[in-house]
């Protein structure tokens, strides 16, 4: 999600995630082993460049490359990226007054979130040219798509699902697990009938049930980025891309210099 905050709150959030679980209804810490929720791990298979400077907000792969939008006041973009090389192929800079935040491509146009502006961009998936905008209430944090709906995050433990034409709400899940919240649900990624969800300042991704909001899993991405990798300016983990057709897993963070494919174990 957001640079300042999360540099701000890293200490704190240090010292919370030693003492707490996912089954108290927070973000951080792991699973306690009453919650009987399986735990994935992971291996990496391959490893990617990635932009250092991009603060990753929103990640997809369609048509044999990556497409990203980045945050930031005054470095909000859209981007398509090669995979191999990082190489930024085609970008839009989105206006200095926006922080952008997630994205996808659904039904021939890419739809872009802000944070706080509640407003979200428009634009044709071949050009980038800007076809035009549409409004929601509250934060704007995660976007992703099923084969109807939009599929919408902003920070809380709720999911929407917008309908793609006049983006009124048609339903809401609440993520929980034995029924307590899992707050801040970040970048958002539809994979095998599942939607995976960032939980912003950790290292774990939830597998959750788009019908009930119910965690079906853990993913723990402990250490994928080594420290003596990470920099004074590296952020959290953030950014989930699926390539269906190559069935394969792609993950990265907010000013990460990799990007990395994974295969997912159970723990």
């Amino acid at each position: 999600m957001h640079y300042l905050t999360g540099k701000i709150f890293l200490l704190v959030i240090l010292f919370t995630m030693s003492g707490c679980s996912y089954n108290q209804g927070i973000a951080t810490g792991a699973p306690a082993a009453g919650d009987q929720i399986p735990i994935y791990t992971y291996e990496v298979r391959h490893v990617y460049p990635h932009d250092p400077a991009a603060f990753t907000q929103g990640l997809i792969f369609r048509d044999g490359i990556l497409w990203e939008s980045t945050g930031l006041n005054g470095q909000s973009s859209l981007r398509k990226v090669e995979l191999e090389s990082g190489r930024v192929l085609k970008r839009i800079d989105v206006p200095q007054q926006y922080f952008a935040e997630g994205m996808t491509v659904f039904r021939g146009r890419v739809f872009q979130l802000t944070w706080q502006a509640q407003k979200g961009f428009i634009y044709d998936p071949e050009t980038f040219q800007p076809l035009g905008e549409f409004a929601y209430s509250g934060e704007g944090w995660g976007l992703t798509h099923d084969a109807e709906s939009l599929i919408m995050s902003d920070g809380t433990n709720r999911i929407r699902f917008l309908d793609p034409v006049s983006f009124e709400t048609k339903r809401t899940i609440s993520v929980t697990v034995n029924n307590r919240p899992v707050n801040e649900l970040n970048e958002l990624e539809y994979v095998k009938g599942e939607i995976y969800a960032n939980i912003w300042r950790t290292d774990r991704l939830a597998r959750i049930d788009p019908q009930t909001g119910r965690v079906l899993g853990w993913i723990d991405l402990t250490g994928i980025l080594p420290a003596p990798e990470r920099g004074a300016l590296t952020d959290v983990l953030n950014g989930i891309a699926f390539d269906e057709a190559g069935d394969r897993l792609f993950v990265t963070g907010k000013l990460w210099p990799k990007l990395f494919e994974l295969r997912l174990k159970r723990k």
